[in-house]
């Protein structure tokens, strides 16, 4: 029988524990044992994808947990901690060769620290540095899969459509094709300025996986986005298998942001932060030239088939992470957490009358709200996000 496991597949480290920078933007705080505990304790989490594992300081990280008893390998792949969380190697790559028209952004997991360490190693002599997250690889984006393929890893386009180092925001014109081999991608990341029902009017992507990831670059944004999958056991392999659909495992549902709070959702002036209805003009209330084009409009540009039909992919639910709901401060988050036990709790199983109870009537109708996907919004754009509002 299947068991529901909440993943968040996309959280980046920003030290090793001797202190050496991984992911320069991200916080000092996100490192392997921290990731870990805050994962399963504070959010409730199953399954997170750490997406720096090719850093030679994260992977000796890895080998010292498990050296000391606190993790292990699973034999169907994957690192299980001691209290049950699977942890997935990952690596965040960015790909910008002669045929992309601008950087891309894409994840590569695997299920071993031996092939993580193989890709580790093959990687070094293809960037610049090695110990940090997101390097420019100095090879093709089919020359990339391949290898990954080869070390049975999983290949995943990353952020698809936010303006800026992903596939459909400057790397491809019109196609995937371009850069990449169809047939060795085995999902992709929307992002979060995109959701299912956006994502689903571009055909040629139809047909993979919807993963909707974190891309945490602190502990309080773990989660921000997952998904829940159904699985047997927890391991890489069990994955893949939900991932791709096969052998009755499967992804369950996306949570996600409403693509109106992205912060690259609609087209916006860089300097005013005005919406802007044509990208090719200056903009109307400043005059600034630079134009920030939203996912929302780069979408509809790319959309390849005018054909109407019902989206065949699992529900898209538009959650807000507590932290961000009107009401919710550091303490009643804290009290939250405690009396339920993780976020996942709150979010998802705490019933009207218990969370009452702790947090009051209004409070109670937003985390509600959040549940079932009527919260409204005010919509970002240009790297500013959107905000819950109180109508």
């Amino acid at each position: 029988m299947n068991t529901s496991y909440f993943a968040d597949l996309h959280i980046h480290i920003g030290r090793t524990s001797k202190n050496q920078a991984v992911k320069i933007t991200a916080s000092d705080k996100l490192t392997m044992p921290s990731i870990l505990e805050y994962a399963k304790n504070e959010k409730g989490l199953h399954i997170v994808g750490v997406i720096d594992c090719h850093s030679p300081g994260v992977l000796e990280d890895l080998n010292t947990l498990i050296r000391a008893g606190k993790m292990r390998q699973d034999e169907n792949g994957g690192i299980l901690t001691n209290d049950g969380l699977l942890l997935v190697m990952g690596s965040e790559i960015e790909i910008y060769d002669e045929w992309c028209s601008g950087p891309i952004h894409v994840l590569c997991y695997f299920p071993t620290l031996d092939t993580m360490g193989k890709f580790s190693r093959w990687l070094e002599k293809r960037v610049t540095n090695i110990h940090l997250s997101s390097q420019r690889v100095y090879a093709s984006g089919r020359e990339l899969q391949t290898f990954v393929k080869e070390l049975g890893g999983l290949f995943i386009p990353a952020h698809i459509f936010t303006p800026f180092k992903s596939l459909y925001g400057k790397g491809v014109k019109q196609s995937l094709q371009e850069v990449f081999d169809p047939k060795l991608i085995d999902a992709v990341e929307l992002g979060l300025s995109s959701d299912t029902e956006m994502a689903y009017q571009i055909q040629e992507i139809r047909k993979y996986a919807f993963l909707t990831n974190s891309d945490a670059h602190s502990l309080p944004k773990l989660a921000r986005e997952y998904q829940k999958v159904q699985m047997k056991e927890l391991n890489f392999k069990e994955l893949v298998w939900a991932i791709k659909g096969q052998n009755g495992r499967l992804i369950e549902a996306n949570y996600g942001l409403n693509p109106r709070i992205g912060k690259y959702h609609q087209t916006v002036c860089a300097e005013c932060f005005q919406h802007v209805a044509n990208v090719e003009l200056p903009c109307p209330s400043c005059g600034h030239t630079r134009i920030v084009k939203g996912v929302k409009d780069r979408i509809l540009e790319l959309s390849f088939s005018d054909e109407e039909k019902p989206v065949s992919k699992p529900p898209y639910i538009h959650q807000v992470p507590l932290e961000n709901l009107p009401g919710i401060g550091p303490k009643l988050l804290h009290k939250l957490v405690l009396t339920f036990g993780n976020e996942m709790n709150v979010l998802h199983y705490a019933t009207k009358d218990e969370l009452i109870k702790v947090a009051g009537e209004k409070v109670c109708s937003y985390i509600l709200a959040a549940r079932n996907g009527t919260l409204h919004f005010n919509a970002g754009g240009g790297g500013r996000y959107g905000k819950v509002s109180d109508k």
